[in-house]
């Protein structure tokens, strides 16, 4: 039985005159080389995936090429990092550096962000030529410094290290045309304003200045008026963002049902970050959930800058097992393992006793330990018309190495 529909569509009769109508009015889309960077960064940009700004870059990047102080607001995560990195990076382009001497300065807060800043900036310092280095905690002073001293165009460092090379005498910031507080919020939250303060009082007057915090404090604020000449406000988030996909629970647990309820947790999908007060603390909850089947290893201050790293790759990218993770990862600086006491060491007498071998007794080394030497015998004492030969002494001090031999003079012979 054939069934007729009554459905029909009505086309308009200027059909192309509203197509070309909704594409002018369509506002073109502003890209990376509209905001007049270089055109080898644009097209690294566009080789990486990055073609259309963010909109706090779109909104500071020029300010930022005119040479414009730069107040920066938004949360983390907003690409903050290229909206002072490439314009720092077109900038010193084409200038020369000096010895010990670099010509752009970002302070971090945490070795972490310090080399995420690098990581993402150094592939367009390559296109321009220009050099960085990482200077923080947990790396090698040693190669920072043998950096500097070929040159470093653009210096990404902590407060900390920074002012201990330069307390050395390694570098300078007499030369730099560019400093920038990335995360300037965290930096007071971790007490780091005295250092901040004491390394931008060094940067010479006139130059530019960038200025990047996702809330504005009373110690943020003074950093602003004491620094920025004029500043260039950009605030493309709300210093306190709205969530909506977050619930709270509290969960009152016995301690020994600590462990396994956290392993319930961690255990679902996606990942958990899990706060602890101790680095031990840390250590100890991390094998734990290994031993209850779930992927977890510990982060804190305590490890090595390489494994710190490891660790934070592995949760970006996804937990991946590998060989050896399973055991327990000791902080840098352990705890002295109990020695035994002086007296109950092998070869050393208790405090008080007469030396072995009387009170010339001597000692002597052999490998790492001690061993008693028992003291040679006198010798008789010579013949009051002379004799010859050679008379053996106890050392003069008790306790030297060894044994001391003098050669007495011969007397001549009776007759001669």
């Amino acid at each position: 039985m054939p069934i007729a529909s009554t459905d029909h569509v009505v086309v308009p009769e200027n059909i192309e005159d509203t197509d070309t109508t909704a594409a002018e009015t369509a506002a073109p889309e502003l890209t990376f080389a509209d905001l007049g960077l270089p055109e080898g960064v644009v097209r690294k940009l566009a080789q990486n995936g990055v073609t259309s700004p963010f909109p706090i870059q779109a909104a500071t990047i020029p300010d930022a090429l005119a040479g414009k102080d730069i107040l920066g607001r938004g949360r983390t995560g907003s690409g903050k990092t290229l909206s002072f990195g490439l314009p720092t990076l077109a900038q010193l382009a084409g200038g020369r550096t000096e010895k010990h001497k670099p010509r752009a300065v970002i302070l971090t807060p945490t070795r972490e962000l310090a080399m995420q800043v690098a990581d993402a900036l150094q592939p367009y310092g390559d296109v321009l030529g220009l050099k960085m280095k990482v200077v923080c905690g947990g790396t090698s002073m040693g190669n920072q410094i043998y950096a500097l001293e070929r040159g470093v165009d653009v210096l990404v460092a902590t407060p900390g290290r920074l002012r201990d090379i330069i307390n050395r005498g390694a570098c300078s910031l007499e030369n730099v045309e560019i400093a920038v507080l990335d995360e300037a919020d965290q930096m007071s939250d971790l007490g780091f304003m005295p250092e901040v303060t004491e390394l931008l009082d060094q940067v010479p007057a006139g130059g530019q200045r960038m200025l990047f915090s996702a809330t504005m404090e009373n110690e943020i604020k003074t950093l602003v008026d004491r620094y920025l000449d004029s500043p260039v406000s950009h605030e493309v988030d709300a210093a306190q963002g709205a969530v909506t996909t977050m619930s709270h629970h509290i969960l009152v647990v016995k301690p020994k049902d600590k462990a396994p309820v956290t392993a319930a947790i961690a255990s679902r999908k996606g990942r958990t970050i899990i706060f602890v007060r101790t680095q031990l603390g840390a250590d100890r909850v991390a094998e734990q959930l290994r031993d209850s089947g779930v992927k977890a290893d510990a982060l804190h201050g305590g490890m090595t800058q390489g494994a710190r790293t490891r660790t934070l790759a592995d949760f970006k990218d996804g937990l991946r097992q590998r060989p050896g993770r399973h055991r327990r990862r000791r902080p840098r600086h352990p705890r002295r393992r109990h020695r035994p006491r002086p007296e109950r060491r092998p070869g050393r007498r208790p405090q008080g006793l007469p030396a072995p071998g009387g009170p010339h007794g001597a000692r002597r080394t052999h490998g790492h330990g001690r061993v008693p030497v028992p003291a040679a015998p006198a010798a008789p004492d010579l013949p009051a018309d002379g004799g010859r030969g050679r008379r053996r002494h106890a050392p003069h001090h008790p306790g030297r190495r060894g044994l001391r031999t003098r050669r007495s003079p011969r007397s001549p012979a009776p007759g001669r």
